[in-house]
């Protein structure tokens, strides 16, 4: 028997206490003039949050009203809150994200441009309320296009021997876009009621961080790579009732890419995830593809997807390395995605960048159960390596129904138990190179 697993998880994990606040505040209205006595905008914000942090912390109200703004870098003990119908509009002005900061970029360390929202070595942190963070984002979209040779150099830096502090970026030449709310190695972090829409690139992107809250926030960001939310190498992670539409994944679990990923060796652990809805995106909920550091104890449950590419998602391919262990997707309903209902993949072809070694990665103990919707175009596919297969799949009372049913190749072990699919086109099952497969319960009509 578990000691401690507050959430429900098959996996120990205790309750994430909110952060608590010293019970002053600060209105960012009464910092609206500069040193020089003139009115800016852009800076009152930031004015705010120093000046909380400088006297022991509290909470900086944003009100009503519609801001222009800078980078925001939030303190120790400092509560951003946003009042009803503030809007805050983020420059988009590339300079004023300089000087560049420590951050990861697509899974690999790096100095580049502030996110919008940014904080690093903290404790107790939050941006909360009824608000709108808008990212303008369309600025930097274009940068999809020209990142190829900084984005290349970054990803064989390790490999090549550049050390992090020698990565420098931060350029337009160079053109990576930095993420929209970022914290890094912060612990006890709340995020939560905000609406945040337009962001560069990833939207909301934990690195490093320890017991985290993220909690009726709703994203609308429809940009090439604006994922919704990243964890990437935190340990105990709250998502909850958020909503999401997106240029890409909606929710990625991640932990650092190919050689750097190894490097920093900080597994993705102990995250739930549960009453979400993802209504446009890449993958509803995936794990990947850079989940070089490792992945393990993911508890999904009672999440809806209605629309996107695919629904459940995990992804990998050679040269990732790492590992995706303890995972539980459940009672999920997938309906009217373009691909997969459900999809685990070690051949994911849409990397940044190619890997230099074939190393591959190890995918075990992953369980999906109470899986229900219409309308996809394969029901499950699972595709293992040959040279290294999946092992202890486990997929429970799927009722799915979709053109074709279900393809499944290269996996050690693997339990079908009460799998009902519907399939309009393509009854045909394929299962290929299985080394245990165990059926209980098995209709395709």
């Amino acid at each position: 028997m578990l000691k401690n697993n507050f959430y429900g998880t098959p996996f120990e994990m205790e309750e994430i206490l909110e952060p608590c606040f010293p019970g002053q505040y600060f209105r960012a209205e009464d910092y609206r003039l500069s040193a020089k006595g003139q009115s800016d905008d852009y800076q009152a914000i930031q004015r705010a949050v120093d000046a909380c942090s400088a006297q022991g912390g509290g909470t900086v109200i944003v009100s009503r009203g519609d801001w222009k703004s800078g980078p925001i870098h939030l303190r120790s003990h400092v509560h951003l809150s946003l009042e009803k119908d503030t809007v805050i509009h983020f420059s988009d002005i590339f300079t004023d994200y300089l000087p560049a900061v420590f951050t990861r970029w697509e899974g690999m360390e790096c100095y580049n441009y502030s996110p919008l929202i940014y904080a690093i070595d903290c404790v107790n942190i939050a941006v909360t309320g009824e608000g709108t963070l808008n990212g303008s984002g369309e600025a930097w979209w274009h940068w999809k296009q020209l990142q190829q040779t900084a984005a290349d150099k970054l990803c064989y830096a390790e490999r090549d021997g550049i050390p992090v502090q020698e990565r420098v970026y931060g350029t337009e030449e160079a053109a990576l876009r930095p993420s929209f709310i970022q914290p890094v190695n912060c612990r006890n972090v709340l995020i939560e009621g905000v609406s945040i829409h337009n962001g560069p690139q990833w939207t909301v992107h934990p690195v490093y961080c320890e017991n985290v809250i993220i909690r009726g926030i709703d994203i609308v960001s429809c940009g090439p790579n604006t994922d919704g939310l990243n964890p990437d190498s935190c340990r105990n992670v709250l998502i909850e009732d958020c909503s999401f539409e997106t240029g890409d994944d909606c929710i990625a679990i991640n932990s650092g890419m190919n050689e750097d990923g190894w490097r920093v060796n900080k597994p993705c652990e102990n995250i739930v995830i549960r009453n979400c809805v993802m209504k446009e995106g890449h993958g509803g909920l995936v794990i990947g593809s850079g989940m070089s550091g490792g992945v393990r104890n993911i508890y999904a449950t009672h999440c809806q997807i209605g629309g996107g590419d695919r629904g459940i998602r995990l992804k990998s391919m050679r040269g990732r390395g790492g590992f995706v262990e303890n995972v539980w997707f459940e009672h999920i309903d997938i309906s009217d995605v373009r691909e997969e209902a459900v999809q685990i993949n070690m051949y994911y072809p849409y990397s940044t960048v190619v890997p230099k070694t074939a190393t591959p990665s190890d995918f075990k103990n992953i369980t999906i159960k109470h899986i229900t919707g219409t309308g996809a175009k394969i029901a499950v596919e699972i595709r293992g390596l040959p040279e290294h297969r999946l092992k202890d799949i486990c997929l429970e009372n799927i009722k799915l129904s979709a053109e074709t049913a279900i393809v499944c190749t290269d996996v050690e072990t693997i339990e079908l138990r009460e799998i009902d699919i519907h399939a309009n086109v393509n009854k045909s099952t394929e299962f290929v190179n299985i080394n245990s497969l165990k059926v209980q319960g098995f209709s395709v009509k």
